[in-house]
């Protein structure tokens, strides 16, 4: 077995992005295999910031094949401008170093058009979509009406494919959201060039590649967007994204059985924050969430947003835990509680006077909850240059014994800093 999953643990913007990109240097293949565009990476190598949606964060590694599998919902204008950057960046010079599968979902204009309707008529209500066009491009796949990568490249059946989708799209856009419709040649138009330009990236099936790859031994990592709290079916619904976000994922967007895969690891911010609405027990809506906020840069990759920022939730990671697999983990951003005299990670909840210890997975049980607290003392040292465990004060290896204990699972990684070097190893990644 050869195979690595790596999962978001609580409701995104974990830090996947660097663990992938650090894990990534001694990976053959790097997967991404649910999600979209709504999904934003930040990786910064030697003082220089690359932020990816789409591409696998594996593509800074010249000898890492990037697959970009079936489960994604691809904007194909979105990752075109990306391999532009790329490429400008000195990076995916090589065009076989990018596999895009043929059975991807596409995102259209009309997707984000509806996408953006459907947020503007909630109004008050509204899910805090990143109006990506994500969640109609899964039910147009759902409803078996999508468009697929596959179809750029068949001229004479994609302006029919298109014509069908939009339209629905506009009966809905003009007559029920009162917005202007989609034109088909407008969006013809879009996307012929783009066709072009993302043909050296195209493969038929590659299912068939990262089997081939586990067959023989080669080290994969499967990276998925978005956090365990947010999977469509397990996580805080309605408030959740429109995809599977949990490890099982993996298997189902890419197309392989589970034999191959040997550690699930969960990326786990060492607080907890949040985009979007929905219920989030340990929310520090006063002075220590805006330092959190300010200190870790806490604002969406993707859409500049303010993250939501509370203390850790062992009540969530152990249901992440459970319902991933999960046997290891990488504790991110350490630095960040540097300067905080005291640290509280919330162990219980306190629902309608009972406590529990077991996550609701009900959303008005979870927004009823009330976070009961252990206390923990906190540091005051600048720990971004740490090299070695040794090199941390004693309370911040207090807090990571603490919640390796908690959780009962290895944490492996522990992250100082944004850098590839900020980076403390406790076990290797592959054996």
């Amino acid at each position: 077995m050869s195979g690595t999953i790596v999962v978001g643990s609580q409701w995104g913007d974990e830090g996947k992005g660097k663990v992938v990109d650090v894990f990534s240097a001694k990976a053959d293949l790097v997967v991404r295999y649910q999600g979209g565009a709504n999904a934003g990476h930040t990786l910064q190598v030697d003082g220089k910031q690359t932020i990816l949606h789409l591409v696998p964060s594996g593509v800074l590694h010249e000898s890492t094949k990037c697959v970009i599998a079936a489960g994604v919902v691809l904007d194909v204008a979105t990752i075109a401008q990306e391999i532009r950057a790329l490429k400008t960046n000195g990076l995916l010079q090589n065009p076989t170093q990018l596999l895009i599968s043929d059975s991807c979902t596409l995102i259209l204009p009309y997707h984000k058009r509806l996408d953006a309707a459907r947020e503007k008529a909630l109004g008050n209500e509204k899910i805090g979509t990143t109006g990506k066009g994500i969640g109609p491009a899964y039910e147009e796949r759902a409803s078996r009406k999508a468009v697929l990568f596959g179809d750029l490249f068949q001229p004479d059946s994609l302006r029919e494919k298109i014509e069908a989708s939009i339209k629905e799209k506009n009966f809905l856009l003009e007559n029920y959201y009162k917005e202007e419709p989609i034109n088909v040649d407008s969006v013809m138009e879009e996307l012929k060039p783009l066709t072009d330009e993302l043909a050296p990236y195209r493969c038929k099936d590659t299912s068939l590649i990262v089997h081939k790859a586990l067959k023989v031994k080669k080290k994969v990592l499967f990276e998925g967007a978005q956090g365990s709290l947010l999977d469509l079916l397990h996580g805080t619904y309605p408030f959740v994204t429109s995809s599977s976000t949990i490890a099982g994922s993996a298997l189902v967007g890419t197309g392989i059985g589970p034999g191959g895969i040997e550690k699930v690891v969960a990326i786990t911010k060492a607080y907890t924050t949040r985009v979007g609405s929905g219920p989030f027990p340990t929310e520090l809506d006063d002075e220590l969430g805006a330092k959190l906020r300010d200190v870790g840069k806490e604002y969406g990759a993707t859409t500049g947003r303010e993250r939501r920022c509370g203390w850790l939730d062992l009540v969530a990671l152990k249901y992440a835990i459970r319902v991933n697999g999960i046997t290891n983990i990488a504790l991110m951003k350490l630095d960040v509680l540097s300067g905080f005299e005291k640290i509280k990670v919330c162990h219980a909840y306190e629902l309608d006077g009972e406590t529990i210890t077991e996550y609701p997975v009900t959303p008005g049980d979870l927004a009823r909850c009330k976070p009961l607290y252990k206390e923990l003392v906190g540091w005051s040292e600048d720990i971004t240059g740490a090299v070695d465990m040794k090199d941390l004060p004693i309370q911040a290896t207090d807090y990571i014994q603490f919640v390796g204990n908690e959780l009962a699972t290895p944490i492996d990684v522990v992250s100082v800093g944004p850098g590839r070097k900020q980076t403390l190893w406790l076990k290797p990644l592959f054996a």
